[in-house]
């Protein structure tokens, strides 16, 4: 189990993220309004954005070092990252789609290891559909059973739910809750909902305008607060 540390400067026009993060195994929420940064965070840490300066590091393993010039690129992280979109492929049955994430898995292992990570969040009756069948709750439980595939160190969900209802939403933080203790790995999670962080969250990061101005458990951050500032 290794620590997720990071220190991001990035000036895009008149908006600077300045922030440093310390993410143990479990699960962090970053919140904040809109436009506060949260998802440059999650760029930078999965190495699609590179700030003007900073560092990444994965207990001892650095994936980004602007003063050393050290840039490990996206597809050599072992990291998992679940957009809001998804981006399932849509000509893959539910199955073909998770055994993509497998490319380190020997290809005789990858059919049944797919099928049982289905069976875990639930959908193994798609594993012969296509995305065009699912619902959004099914989508995003194949989507979560893709990026457990790859078996990542760390993983990074970007508002995956914020499109879901509310027991949707409900039942598939529940279903990351109970994932975790199995992952054993920092997993950066962004959310505007203070009901979802009070329900997931290990640690909470508040943001606003790039600056983190609170972060600890979701007693020290979320106390008395019902909703975040747009």
């Amino acid at each position: 189990m290794s620590d997720l540390s990071a220190s991001i400067v990035l000036t895009r026009g008149e908006f600077v993220l300045d922030v440093v993060l310390e993410c143990p195994p479990g699960i962090t929420c970053v919140m904040g309004p809109s436009g506060s940064g949260k998802s440059t965070i999650l760029g930078v840490l999965a190495g699609l954005t590179v700030p003007d300066r900073g560092r990444v590091a994965l207990g001892d393993t650095v994936w980004l070092d602007r003063a050393r010039a050290i840039e490990v690129p996206v597809h050599q992280r072992r990291l998992s990252y679940v957009f809001q979109g998804l981006a399932l492929f849509p000509h893959m049955t539910a199955l073909e789609n998770v055994k993509y994430g497998m490319q380190e898995v020997p290809r005789a292992e990858r059919a049944d290891r797919a099928k049982a990570l289905l069976d875990r969040v639930g959908v193994g009756h798609l594993a012969a559909r296509r995305p065009r069948t699912f619902s959004g709750g099914e989508a995003q439980r194949v989507a979560l059973a893709r990026a457990l595939a790859r078996q990542p160190q760390l993983l990074l969900l970007d508002e995956p739910f914020s499109a879901l209802d509310r027991d949707l939403r409900a039942q598939l933080t529940t279903l990351v809750r109970e994932l975790v203790p199995e992952l054993k790995v920092p997993l950066v999670h962004v959310t505007h909902s203070v009901a979802e962080a009070r329900q997931l969250a290990d640690k909470v990061v508040r943001l606003e305008r790039g600056k983190i101005v609170a972060q600890g458990t979701v007693s020290q951050v979320l106390a008395g607060v019902t909703t975040l500032e747009e």
